[in-house]
């Protein structure tokens, strides 16, 4: 299957794709779960864009915990730590504001983007950062 971005290139289809699952409470957990549908559905969206299912993983671990700090947030880190290891090739998410609330975590995410060459999808488009 090919890209469906001309932001993917091949050496992006060669790394992870990793579909980063948040919601900030329980609660929103239990009563938004058409939400929670939408983001696990991006696991398609990663094959519909050129990944093979076995390079497509996803990271729920975070369900149910806010996004104003990374510190108990241990999907988030092990996201930040692929990253920062150049395993990864895209980040999937049904908004960009799933992956931090924060702005210091934030700005780590998109400068490891940036020097790694790791692209971001939300809903709306792919981003890369490096550009």
């Amino acid at each position: 299957m090919t890209a469906i971005s001309p932001k993917i290139e091949p050496r992006h289809l060669t790394r992870r794709a990793i579909v980063y699952i948040r919601q900030s409470t329980p609660r929103q957990v239990q009563n938004h779960q058409e939400s929670t549908r939408r983001q696990y559905q991006l696991a398609e969206r990663a094959r519909q864009m050129g990944w093979a299912a076995p390079q497509v993983e996803v990271i729920d671990e975070d369900l149910g915990l806010s996004g104003a700090s990374s510190h108990l947030r241990t999907g988030f880190q092990r996201l930040v730590a692929a990253i920062g290891l150049g395993e990864v090739g895209i980040i999937l998410v049904t908004e960009v504001s799933r992956l931090s609330r924060r702005n210091s975590d934030w700005h780590r995410v998109i400068e490891l983007c940036a020097v790694f060459r790791t692209l971001i999808a939300d809903e709306d488009g792919v981003y890369d950062h490096a550009c």
